[in-house]
């Protein structure tokens, strides 16, 4: 981000610090056997999803003992249809399982490649290899909640809205120019039919938009279009008129309503009642802090102007031309004076001094006139 400026959009320090944590998280067994569970505790009331048992006994860090999981491996579709398994309807449950993986409970399986995915007796799917797995805040569910039905239903301002909050205070945003951006992305679906929508496609083009405006999605996010595009490829593979959105829209619409019913809006609001409370408790003291560390004189107010560097750099610029300017002006000058003076050694019937000076007045201004020239042009001199 030092020597690149560019990449800082990308937050590439926060890109690999999250890739060190995931290696690690993935190196650490037992920390995938957790994950197992914690997704098998998920979905305890859909029996057509399994998720094989953990052996504590025989686990550790280095060890991982799981059930065996004897099944049709995702790739095999030949074997899937000689065991007599439906595809379409594992394609439906398979992506109903990660897409409420991700709405719902906010742990979801980041790489179900179809090595990671088993076929069972009576169309049942299992999960496998849950050290790379995503987390998703309440807060990041939402977004995306909101995010993923302005994709689905071609709303344009739902999805200016949330990726305009993700570019945060970026002053280096033309926000305007993005918002007319993605207004004119969702409008080119119009009226295409609904099961014609690419749902991982059109979540990659997002994120190539972002990039164009020196945007980077939030690194939980990364894992989750990655997650959808995979997904997305499983579910073609096994049924051929497989089609996302027809699957998550139900889910996405069902998630909404229950936001709005008296009990979660209920839980909401005590939430919030319990957060105004804790910082109206705090706010005297720090009322009196503030106010005291006031009277003593260690109140710090520090100012961030944007571009701050930049319009610095010009006035340097323009210092040192003006500089460069009375130099020329003084050599031309002073050369004038000398030609008149008579005696002392020539060149080309000139005195010496005078014509060196002239010389050097000539380069001087020569300089100048090529750095206003390169400086209109756009380029740094």
């Amino acid at each position: 981000e030092t020597e690149l400026p560019y990449l800082k959009p990308y937050r590439p320090r926060q890109l690999v610090r999250e890739l060190a944590r995931s290696l690690k998280r993935e190196l650490d067994l037992a920390s995938e056997c957790r994950n197992a569970e914690r997704v098998a505790a998920n979905f305890v009331d859909q029996p057509w999803i399994v998720v094989p048992r953990v052996h504590w006994s025989h686990t550790s860090e280095r060890v991982n003992v799981q059930d065996f999981i004897d099944g049709v491996p995702g790739h095999d579709l030949r074997r899937l249809d000689d065991e007599g398994l439906d595809r379409n309807l594992l394609a439906s449950r398979g992506s109903q399982a990660v897409l409420k993986m991700i709405v719902e409970d906010g742990l979801f399986h980041a790489d179900p490649h179809p090595g990671n995915v088993f076929y069972l007796p009576d169309n049942r799917i299992a999960f496998i290899d849950f050290g790379m797995v995503g987390r998703l805040s309440h807060r990041r569910r939402e977004e995306l909640l909101s995010l993923l039905l302005g994709l689905v239903e071609r709303n344009a301002q739902a999805v200016a809205d949330v990726l305009l909050d993700w570019a945060g205070d970026d002053h280096t945003v033309q926000l305007a120019l993005l918002e007319t951006e993605i207004e004119a992305f969702v409008d080119q679906y119009h009226g295409t039919p609904l099961a014609q929508l690419n749902l991982g496609q059109m979540l990659a083009d997002v994120t190539a938009l972002l990039r164009e405006h020196h945007l980077g999605l939030p690194t939980d996010m990364a894992l989750l279009i990655k997650a959808f595009i995979t997904l997305e490829g499983m579910g073609r593979n096994l049924d051929p008129d497989f089609h996302m959105t027809t699957e998550a829209l139900p889910m996405l619409k069902q998630v909404v309503r229950a936001r709005y019913e008296p009990k979660a809006m209920a839980t909401r609001a005590w939430h919030t009642l319990r957060r105004t409370l804790a910082v109206a408790e705090q706010l005297p003291h720090d009322v009196s802090r503030l106010l005291r560390n006031a009277r003593r004189g260690k109140v710090q107010v520090g100012i961030e102007l944007a571009h701050l560097k930049r319009v610095g750099d010009q006035i340097d610029r323009a210092a040192n031309r003006l500089a460069m300017a009375l130099v020329i002006a003084s050599l031309v000058i002073g050369s004038s004076i000398v030609m008149t003076v008579q005696g002392g050694p020539t060149l080309f019937g000139l005195p010496v001094f005078g014509f060196l000076g002239f010389a050097g007045a000539v380069v001087c201004g020569l300089w100048l006139i090529r750095a206003i020239w390169r400086s209109s042009r756009g380029r740094d001199v």
